[in-house]
């Protein structure tokens, strides 16, 4: 019997490579699954990822003769559910994607990477982190064009609002992100879709499949649009459109209110990606909560939370 490997199916979805593996066991063919992985954080041309499938040279007929069978169930079924649900998206985001396993890779959660024991799906951790950095480069971008006046450490200071947790989970909720997310059952069943840390990751990871399908220019356009009503905040109003707590502490003292307490409630993820819980209360009533990848933030979305449940900013 021969052990030699023989690629048979290639696609860019590995849901779609899930499906074929499923329907090549269940007629009892073995296969090896295998995913290309881009090679650079910024390059300059956008390489191509996917998924193989392959199978030992004495099954490879079969296997084809299998999946041309079968070419109608694994076309029109679960896969193109999560395209129509995916061309939602796309219109939100106002970007049709070439390469549409991106936009699957980018919201799929680590918990239903989990849960497939074909191993052939992957989550969207690596795209989170190289989202990030596009994200951050952008935004560094429009700050340095449209600000020159600040200084770094005014630009560095709006720079991390901006990119907080909270912000991209709201950019996220507005897109309605959540409903296109690809969570595991046990995620699903937490409340994983309005979880904002699961928001802000989706959101990033996007950034990172639009820059990879597109490459910076779309990126570029994409956060430009997302944050253009941010930016105009901040040329209104400065640094202070930032500073959500100096805005909710002056809003108590005109009214005669003791100052704001802030309390670490908890902290959620692994200890290099850990997002910290805080709630902030005057008088003992907790007035709003806020999540953020250290205290500070977390209590500045507090602040901000707090300020548009008493409706001083939207």
């Amino acid at each position: 019997m021969s052990t030699t490997l023989i690629v048979i199916f290639k696609t860019q979805s590995p849901v779609e490579a899930s499906i074929v593996r499923g329907l090549l066991e269940a007629n009892g063919l073995p296969s090896v699954v295998s995913s290309g992985v881009s090679q650079s954080l910024f390059p300059l041309t956008v390489h191509e990822q996917g998924v193989t499938i392959s199978v030992r040279a004495d099954d490879a007929e079969e296997a084809r003769r299998v999946i041309d069978s079968h070419q109608t169930e694994v076309t029109s079924g679960q896969l193109v559910r999560l395209r129509d649900e995916f061309e939602t998206l796309q219109k939100a985001i106002d970007y049709r994607f070439r390469d549409r396993g991106l936009l699957e890779h980018a919201m799929t959660h680590t918990s239903r990477a989990n849960e497939d024991v074909s191993g052939g799906v992957v989550d969207n951790e690596s795209l989170e982190f190289l989202g990030d950095a596009v994200l951050g480069f952008v935004i560094a971008d429009l700050l340095f064009r449209e600000f020159p006046s600040l200084n770094e450490g005014q630009k560095s200071k709006i720079k991390a609002s901006l990119v907080s947790t909270g912000t991209l989970a709201r950019l996220a909720e507005e897109l309605r992100l959540g409903d296109h997310l690809l969570l595991g059952r046990g995620e699903e069943k937490t409340g994983g879709r309005r979880k904002a840390a699961l928001l802000a990751d989706g959101y990033e990871a996007l950034i990172a499949a639009i820059y990879l399908d597109g490459g910076i220019e779309h990126a570029h356009a994409f956060v430009a649009r997302e944050f253009a009503s941010q930016l105009v905040e901040v040329r209104d109003h400065g640094l202070r459109a930032q500073d959500h707590k100096s805005a909710l502490q002056e809003h108590l003292q005109s009214h005669d209110l003791p100052l704001p307490e802030y309390r670490l409630t908890g902290t959620i993820g692994p200890d290099h990606r850990k997002q910290f819980q805080v709630e902030v209360a005057v008088r003992g009533e907790v007035l709003a909560e806020g999540i953020g990848p250290s205290k500070k933030e977390a209590e500045q979305e507090c602040a901000r939370a707090a300020l548009q449940k008493l409706g001083i900013r939207s």
